[in-house]
């Protein structure tokens, strides 16, 4: 089970769709519904953290979430979901370069991770006034996507199977979303299980 947790974002639920759409078993709970470790209990074998129209530290459990979260366990954050990664880790969030609502922009990467089979310069959706700031991120994430003017689109652990998007993969408007989701979903396949 992919436990999706509800930034009170209208988009949560085209990613649920999208992650269903893919054979996923979704439960879908708010932000604020249980305490980190209650989650934790419900043994998902994936978690994804919903956008959100707040900051990281307005956004329920997340923080202390990725803080508790099991070494092996698959996360996936989009738009704040990616940014509460970047500060839980010790990276500042920052007003972005440019504030992008439902414009698209060409986003680099260097073909990990998520980006498997994804190609370069593709075309994504983005939602956001918030960025991760490059020169703050440490030494555990590293970005792996960037837009042209070289704002973090992507992140990733280093050792382990945590994502983070600034861009929207379940907008319309967003190329191989379902692909980067499907390569989500393969990390909880093969790392959400500790045996």
């Amino acid at each position: 089970m992919i436990l999706v947790i509800d930034n009170y974002d209208s988009f949560t639920f085209n990613l649920v769709h999208y992650l269903q759409e893919l054979g996923a078993e979704i439960q879908v709970e708010r932000n604020d519904a249980r305490t980190a470790s209650e989650f934790l209990v419900l043994e998902p074998t994936g978690i994804l953290l919903s956008p959100g129209p707040c900051t990281p530290d307005d956004a329920g459990v997340c923080l202390e979430l990725i803080q508790k979260l099991p070494e092996h366990l698959p996360l996936l954050g989009v738009c704040l979901g990616h940014q509460a990664i970047g500060q839980a880790f010790g990276g500042t969030v920052i007003g972005a370069k440019t504030i992008m609502h439902g414009k698209t922009s060409r986003i680099r990467h260097d073909g990990s991770g998520l980006f498997a089979d994804i190609p370069d310069n593709f075309v994504a959706t983005r939602y956001h006034s918030l960025s991760v700031e490059a020169k703050t991120l440490p030494e555990c994430l590293r970005a792996n996507a960037w837009t042209a003017d070289d704002e973090i689109m992507a992140l990733q652990h280093q050792k382990r199977p945590i994502f983070g998007v600034q861009f929207h993969p379940e907008s319309i408007a967003s190329e191989h979303g379902h692909q980067l989701l499907e390569n989500f979903l393969q990390f909880c396949k093969l790392r959400g299980d500790p045996s």
